[in-house]
């Protein structure tokens, strides 16, 4: 694909400055009939990871990307942020951008920026959508040899880590699953080990558990059946938590939204809609 049809098929990707933040951000149109979707993506990713997920959802529906400080092309912090600052940054490019209210996506570590922008700033959130995540520091664990293959920048800032790494970060032991994710590594675009350090600390201590209850947001709870990083149990907790949420398991793993992305964007599409 040639530049110009690339760029038309993300729409508008500039540079803006929130609060002294320089922030990387995606704009795809739509034709205002639909309410935007706002995406907030897992550590260490950029905003074109999903991609394919974008071109499955309905092209009158306006999608807003966005790469967080220190990761793809958003430059480094001033200082370490935690979820509830981000959030108010988040907030902060809304505003910028010109936008009252917004649905909101998360995925894993996106998931849990989503609750706390879901809380922090309700009005401005219409509905919510979390992706394979859960809900913090209390949480049921996925398997420790799996974690620890992700919580290190290696997977993002060396482009062999990814398409050497085990199947089972991608779907447990689906091999033809793991193709999919193995395709989508030349998107990635390193920010450096600092960013993606900075993404950890921001989760170190956070839970969304005591307050759960609160998010009054009509929400769809998206989980992979296979998955090793946020085990499904953890998105049954959040669906018994969440007033009024509604549960999708999947047959699949933590990446679901790259290698189930036409199921999952049928799903997300329904909920937006209300059908």
């Amino acid at each position: 694909m040639n530049p110009q049809a690339e760029a038309a098929r993300q729409g508008s990707v500039r540079m803006i400055t929130v609060e002294n933040q320089r922030l990387r951000v995606a704009i795809r149109p739509g034709n205002g009939s639909r309410t935007p979707l706002l995406m907030m993506n897992g550590v260490g990713v950029n905003l074109e990871l999903l991609q394919p997920f974008v071109d499955e959802l309905d092209p009158a529906r306006e999608v807003i990307r966005f790469d967080v400080p220190g990761i793809g092309g958003s430059p480094m912090p001033a200082i370490p942020y935690r979820f509830p600052s981000l959030a108010y940054l988040v907030a902060r490019m809304l505003d910028h951008l010109g936008y009252t209210q917004v649905d909101v996506l998360g995925v894993s570590w996106g998931g849990a920026l989503a609750q706390q922008f879901a809380l922090q700033h309700g009005p401005r959130c219409r509905r919510l959508i979390l992706a394979s995540t859960a809900t913090g520091s209390i949480m049921v664990p996925g398997r420790p040899d799996v974690i620890a293959r992700l919580a290190t920048p290696q997977r993002y800032t060396e482009p062999s880590y990814l398409k050497e790494a085990d199947p089972d970060v991608s779907s447990e032991g689906l091999q033809s699953e793991f193709e999919v994710v193995r395709g989508a590594a030349p998107a990635l675009r390193s920010g450096g080990s600092a960013g993606y350090m900075y993404q950890m600390m921001a989760a170190m201590g956070w839970t969304s558990l005591p307050w759960l209850w609160l998010i009054r947001q009509p929400t769809l709870i998206l989980a992979g059946n296979k998955d090793p990083v946020v085990p499904p149990i953890n998105a049954k907790i959040m669906k018994k938590l969440i007033p009024r949420s509604k549960l999708y398991i999947f047959n699949g793993g933590h990446m679901g939204l790259l290698t189930h992305t036409k199921e999952l964007a049928h799903a997300v599409e329904q909920f937006l809609d209300n059908r």
